[in-house]
This record gives structure tokens, sequence and C-alpha cells, in this order.
């Protein structure tokens, strides 16, 4: 069945997807003019795919001036977030989770880069990331740094599934200056971990098992450095079917909600102003809280 699109209204269209009835890899197929699809611009559609949870395929041409548009429904059961594992190895190296590559999705990198790029990371001396998994956002650092600059900076990463931790270790095994330690956050204390002059953190300090006010606030007193610097990042979407879809979901809500999100954000930013830090926020699909202390 195709369903026609033509000449309808962006409210119109809407409105037929809040009617579409369709499960976990179905497909729906929706026909428009091309002067429509002009009109809107591919990325309205491909942000209607994400509104209810489908992606787009490749669209393919019907005739001279009919093109036909088709959306996925995304499978709700092939979802890290609906794992009932509560081990540490929910993030492990046989869960949904660890095929995700945030640096693959250009939303992430470009504001990852960018918040590197305002703490001056090649700078750095010691830099400790809390939830590093696999190592993704050290491969991003390396990949910006010349050799030398790389080499000349200690990185610690910490993480309590073992078994990213091993995965991590054969992947960075040439890397002599990158340590990977498994280990829960909540206990930091237990490790001689020192202090840093950039901690980095994404979507780690607001798991369910954390009190994230208490954990930054140790964070930043036991193990930055005077005048070091920190990138957090918030998870703003979800992952499902192994696509990033834009809102975060709150427990209680069926649709996006911020305002936990904020909550934290405002938090983080207000007490590192208390502390004469410069501090912004960036990003989309994840918000960056970038921070480096004003001199």
């Amino acid at each position: 069945m195709v369903i026609d699109l033509k000449k309808k209204s962006s409210r119109e269209i809407i409105e037929c997807f809040e009617n579409i009835d369709i499960k976990g890899g179905e497909i729906a197929t929706v026909e428009l003019l091309d002067s429509d699809i002009e009109s809107f611009g591919y990325k309205a559609f491909v942000n209607l795919a994400q509104l209810f949870f489908m992606k787009l395929l490749t669209p393919i041409k019907k005739d001279e001036t009919t093109t036909i548009l088709r959306f996925q429904k995304l499978s709700f059961e092939s979802s890290f977030h609906e794992s009932e594992d509560k081990s540490s190895e929910k993030y492990g190296v046989e869960s949904e989770f660890f095929t995700i590559d945030k640096t693959k999705q250009f939303s992430f990198l470009y504001h990852y880069q960018k918040a590197l790029e305002f703490i001056v990371v090649k700078s750095k001396k010691r830099v400790l990331n809390l939830g590093v998994n696999r190592g993704d956002e050290f491969r991003v650092i390396k990949e910006m740094l010349d050799g030398e600059e790389f080499k000349s900076i200690e990185f610690v990463g910490i993480d309590y599934s073992a078994s990213a931790i091993e995965y991590a270790k054969k992947d960075f095994l040439a890397d002599k200056n990158v340590e990977f330690i498994c280990h829960d956050i909540n206990e930091l204390e237990d490790l001689n971990l020192g202090k840093f002059d950039l901690i980095i953190s994404i979507g780690t300090l607001q798991s369910s098992n954390i009190n994230f006010n208490a954990a930054f606030m140790s964070i930043y007193q036991n193990y930055l450095e005077s005048g070091g610097a920190i990138i957090l990042g918030f998870p703003n979407c979800r992952w499902i079917d192994s696509e990033m879809v834009y809102g975060a979901k709150a427990p209680n809500y069926s649709f996006s909600e911020l305002s936990l999100v904020l909550k934290d954000i405002h938090f983080c930013k207000k007490y590192l102003q208390q502390k004469k830090y410069r501090v912004v926020v960036t990003g989309k699909d994840y918000l960056f809280l970038t921070a480096r202390k004003i001199v």
C-alpha cells in the first residue's frame, strides 16, 4: 500500500503519520511530488521519521514528477535501554550498547571535537575519562593530535564493564600512555588516581545508580587540578535499533522530556561559574557542558 501525500500540508502529513500503524521492521511507503519534497526539503522528512521512531530509506524515483519515500519502523526491542541486564555487562562487548559508535554520528563528533578545542586539549598533561567503555572518546583525541602531542598526555579511562575494558586495552595496546581500569566510579577513592587537568564523562554520571550532584562535586573537588577543564556529555537522545533518535525520555513519560537533563546542566553550570569557570553548553543529540578556568 502506498500512501498518497501529494500536495498535502505539513499538518496533514503529521496527521497521516500519527495514524500509521506498523511494527518494527515494517515499511510505510508514501508518494510525494518532487515539488513538495523541494518545498519541505529532505531534512524535514528525516526529522519526521525520527518523530515517529522510523528511519528514512533511500528515496525511489517513480516518474518525472513523483518520488517514493519509504519509512522503516524501528524495533524498540532492539535497544540497550530495554535490557533487563542489571550487571556491569549491560554495556559489555556482547551488549546492544557495544554495537553503537557515537563518533560515527556527525552531530556527536562535531560538538565533541569543538568541546576539545575549547579547552585546548593538546595543552593537557593528564586526562581522566569516567565511563570510558571501549575508548571512543580517547580515539577522537588521538586523531585530532599529532603523534608527539598525543604521546605527551597521560590518559586514564575507567569503566565498570570488564569486557569493555579488556577490549579497550587491546585496542590501545601500542599506546603506553593510555591506561584502562575496571572499577565502579562510585568508589574512586579506592584508587590512587591523583589529579587531572581534564576530566571527561559522556552519558555516565546520569546513570540511575549514581547520585549525580554528589558525584559531580566529589569529582571536581578530589580529582580536578586547580585550573583544570571539564567536558560532560548529557544524552538528549535514545538509541533504538542502532539509530540515534533525538530526545531523551524521562521515567514515567511516554514522550521526550528535558527537565532532568536541564536540571543537571544548570546545577553544574552554576557550580562551576561560582568557581570562576567559563562554561558553555553546546550540542544537539548530546548536550556538552564544557568548562575552562577563567584566566
